[in-house]
């Protein structure tokens, strides 16, 4: 475990080489530095994770100290990686996963400008995502906190050449600041009361913080969750966040960024423990966002766009999970969901990437036997992210609904809102199965994807199956077993409902979109149907108010400003400073009778003055 500290030092050191050479190495050095430093990262990684597991840490964790960072009036924060397994999963996660999408890059954006660019800014996100969750206090979590937020900032308008890029680019970073904000008003809160920012020692003396001041402290960092892990309400970056290019969209929703929330919230778990108003806010989050977000896939037309109303929706399984206590399976879905979005994400990409950039599903089809790796992998990653029996994601979403139903606090409606989502999933899967890969082909494919492209499929749709199986050992001790373990026990009716619930929307799914059996035509032609598929199309109008409320308040005052309303106050006093030097310079004659003048009327003045106060 002592060489823990290269886990994040390779992809820092590939992106300073990267950075430094301005793109002058060719091509195929770049990949080899882009893509080896995460592959090297992630060999560090398993080896540590080895080490970790046969020398069992006392207190189960393991803290290497590289140097203080800053030492002022008493607050020395040092840049400390800590590990334990919660972080093993995360570090696990981000280099293997992470490494699995670095090599398919190699091969997606081999014939585009900026190749070393790109893969500068890759290496510093797996960068920033390393500290984020090796951290051992608050700032140090906080630095690869904003460092993921840049580096999304800089890969959503990666094709900066585009106009809309660069708006979306700019949505990203302005939105997830609201969050941040938030999340160091809550870091201030913390390190007011408890006078640290040491995780554990935050942890350790949580119990001793006001009920009140908890609460505070923990919503506010919810915010900070909320904005990073795009859920309502500051979810409305994410999808035009897809205008990055398709590798980016897989490493931001699988491995990086968006599951920084999660992580936030798991890895502060003592702190909500103590607030239940807050908790309940975590779950009460989730349950919204997974239950809109999956209707407002059913409506999309970009292939990218569903996958990325999926993430939302599979980010909020994850924070309903952590509400209702069930610490362990929100991590459990959050690797399992990295498995199957990877996946899903990569080959989606090679068959835009076939189709010459098309991302409109209604312009594919007739696609699965010209391009038989991509389309099962998509088969497989739709399979998991339904949640269909022996994927990965049914063993770690149906401990989730089960678990929502103990939940003291209205958990039948949890399970409720949480099965229909979870129905929607399989049938937007579905629909997108079917639309892009059978019926009349509309676009004549060129699959030239190498083994760089199609090998990482193969190991993800793998893992996709069979990643369940892997469980969740590493967490024990960590986080609250939250029914991983078998420690929760329903009834027969409940678990065969639950697994059901996708088998069901695959079928009805099928019927519409496949057989034909089913007719939805009226309905989705009449006004009302019309008006309700718009309303879902456009995200349950959050972009539409927020324009209202925010933006166009914001650009009104931008006009005022623009016609010198504003700037006129201060050009005045720039004009009455002008005005009175002109006024000043007229005594300025020359004449040194009017100079004498004036000195013996000023003496005489201070004269009269002393005799007065005297």
């Amino acid at each position: 475990m002592e060489w823990l500290w290269l886990v994040p030092s390779l992809p820092l050191a590939g992106f300073l080489i990267l950075i430094l050479t301005q793109g002058r190495m060719p091509n195929p050095l770049v990949a080899m530095i882009g893509a080896g430093s995460i592959g090297f990262a992630a060999l560090v990684a398993l080896a540590a994770g080895l080490d970790f597991y046969t020398t069992s840490p006392p207190d189960g964790a393991y803290a290497q100290v590289l140097w203080t960072w800053i030492d002022v009036g008493g607050f020395t924060p040092s840049i400390t990686l800590y590990l334990d397994g919660l972080s093993l999963v995360m570090m696990g996660v981000i280099t293997g996963v992470g490494f699995l999408i670095h090599l398919y890059a190699t091969g997606y954006m081999a014939r585009e400008e900026g190749f070393s660019r790109f893969f500068a800014y890759m290496n510093l996100f797996v960068f920033a995502m390393l500290m984020l969750v090796l951290g051992d206090n608050l700032l140090v979590l906080y630095l690869g906190w904003e460092g993921v937020g840049l580096c999304s900032y800089l890969l959503i308008g990666f094709f900066h050449t585009e106009p809309e890029n660069g708006y979306a680019a700019r949505k990203a970073f302005v939105v997830t600041r609201v969050g941040d904000t938030a999340m160091a008003l809550g870091l201030f809160l913390l390190f007011r009361e408890l006078g640290t920012l040491e995780i554990q020692a935050i942890l350790d003396n949580a119990a001793t913080l006001d009920p009140t001041i908890c609460t505070i402290a923990a919503l506010l960092l919810l915010g900070g969750a909320v904005g990073k892990s795009a859920q309502v309400p500051l979810q409305t970056w994410l999808p035009d966040a897809m205008a990055g290019p398709t590798p980016v969209s897989a490493l931001s929703h699988a491995a990086t960024m968006v599951t920084a929330g999660v992580y936030l919230i798991a890895r502060m778990h003592d702190l909500f423990l103590l607030s239940p108003e807050a908790q309940f806010a975590v779950a009460l989050v989730g349950v919204v966002t997974l239950f809109i977000s999956s209707f407002t896939a059913l409506t999309q037309t970009d292939i990218k766009r569903i996958l990325a109303y999926s993430t939302m929706s599979q980010i909020g399984y994850m924070f309903m999970a952590l509400g209702v206590g069930a610490w362990s399976a929100a991590i459990f879905h959050l690797m399992t969901h990295a498995f199957f979005k990877a996946l899903l994400f990569l080959a989606s990409g090679s068959v835009i990437l076939a189709l010459h950039h098309e991302q409109n599903i209604f312009k594919m089809g007739g696609l699965w036997r010209r391009l038989p790796i991509p389309f099962w992998s998509m088969v497989i990653g739709s399979a998991a992210l339904a949640a269909l029996p022996l994927t990965s994601g049914f063993y770690s979403k149906d401990v989730i609904l089960l678990t929502s139903w103990d939940y003291a606090t209205g958990g039948t409606w949890f399970w409720v809102f949480a099965s229909i989502a979870a129905f929607m999933t399989a049938l937007y899967s579905t629909r997108m199965i079917i639309i892009t890969f059978f019926g009349e082909m509309k676009i004549e494919p060129h699959d030239e994807s190498g083994v760089n492209m199609w090998g990482p499929l193969v190991v993800l749709a793998v893992l996709a199956v069979g990643g369940g199986w892997l469980g969740l050992a590493p967490l024990a001790g960590v986080l609250p077993d939250g029914g991983v373990g078998g420690g929760t026990e329903h009834s027969g009716v409940l678990v065969y409902i639950t697994a059901a619930v996708p088998i069901a929307g695959v079928l009805i799914g099928y019927l519409i979109f496949g057989g034909r059996q089913l007719r939805v035509d009226s309905l989705v032609e009449s006004e009302v149907g019309d008006r309700v598929r718009r309303f879902w199309l456009g995200g349950w109008g959050f972009d539409w108010l927020y324009d209202r409320v925010v933006v166009r308040p914001f650009m009104v005052v931008a006009r005022i400003n623009k016609r010198d309303v504003v700037d006129s106050f201060f050009e005045g006093v720039a004009a009455a400073s002008r005005g009175l030097h002109q006024l000043a310079t007229r005594s300025q004659t020359g004449q040194l009778r009017w100079y004498v003048a004036n000195m013996v009327a000023g003496v005489l003045i201070m004269l009269l003055i002393a005799l007065e106060v005297l």
